[in-house]
């Protein structure tokens, strides 16, 4: 089996790639700048490649892989920009349609549990999305494009919504990453909001490995949430990095506001990830 990686240098990317380097399969990371990020081996091939410049024969220059995992997106963290479903939205459809259309019979896409938008509590698959903000809202109609484009074209999609991942090679603008570099900078406090609100955060290795697992069995899964399924207070979040690194530094909390795009309490349901998970 051949297994196709786009956005292979981000920061769900490459755990993506050690993960998959367990499984017994071709690999073939993609990025812009993957000769500068990537290290081909003996099973994986590193292509750069501009999704901006798909055409006709676009499968045929990425190896013709059994299976797409499709990670890349731009202009994050930027959540409300309306270049998410300006720029964003056409560019991927016409990539995945492109791939599809040429043959690819198995697509695994990346998205957000944004699609929810404001709804709170426990949130499962079988919701109607609500986005509230516009990469939530590129994302959703990416999706139902896609759920349309299968009554014309035959292939499997499973849309992973992702949840609040952390771990090594994070956005610096994330919350583990901003402690961290105050705890270097040696500052005695850490501002942040007053951190009541209920999330779901789940290691990116632990989010890596359901990813893979849902990639290679080439099922029509859908819609499927890939979150720890157990919520948690942001402040509680903070104190447990503080606790397991033995960091010495304060919380100022409620320095800053809640951010107004997300409910005050939210987490995934992860029965149909557990219920989907196959040996391989």
């Amino acid at each position: 089996m051949k297994v196709a990686v786009t956005g292979a240098t981000g920061f769900i990317g490459k755990h993506v790639l050690s993960e998959l380097a367990k499984y017994p399969v071709e690999i073939v990371a993609i990025s812009r700048q993957a000769s500068v990020d990537l290290t081909p081996s003996q099973r994986m091939k590193v292509i750069r490649f501009d999704l901006e410049n798909a055409s006709p024969d676009s499968i045929k220059q990425i190896g013709n892989p059994d299976v797409l995992i499709h990670l890349a997106w731009g202009g994050l963290p930027n959540y409300s920009s309306m270049h998410h479903f300006e720029r964003e939205l056409p560019m991927h459809y016409f990539f995945l349609k492109t791939m599809i259309k040429a043959g690819l019979k198995s697509l695994f896409v990346a998205g957000t549990c944004f699609e929810y938008g404001m709804q709170s509590g426990p949130l499962s698959e079988s919701m109607i999305p609500r986005p509230n903000n516009s990469y939530g809202f590129a994302k959703d109609t990416l999706r139902r494009q896609l759920e349309y484009l299968k009554t014309h074209m035959p292939f499997s999609l499973t849309w992973g919504r992702l949840f609040y991942l952390y771990g090594h090679g994070q956005s610096d603008t994330s919350l583990l990453p901003q402690l961290r570099r105050a705890v270097q900078r040696g500052d005695s406090i850490f501002h942040m909001s007053s951190g009541e609100q209920l999330r779901d955060y789940l290691s990116v290795t632990d989010a890596a490995r359901d990813i893979v697992s849902l990639a290679l069995q080439s099922k029509d899964i859908g819609i499927v949430n890939i979150c720890s399924g157990k919520p948690v207070s942001v402040r509680k979040q903070v104190e447990n990095w503080i606790a397991e690194n033995a960091w010495k530094i304060k919380l100022d909390l409620g320095y800053y506001p809640y951010p107004d795009y997300e409910p005050m309490a939210f987490w995934g349901d992860r029965r149909k990830i557990d219920s989907c998970m196959e040996p391989l």
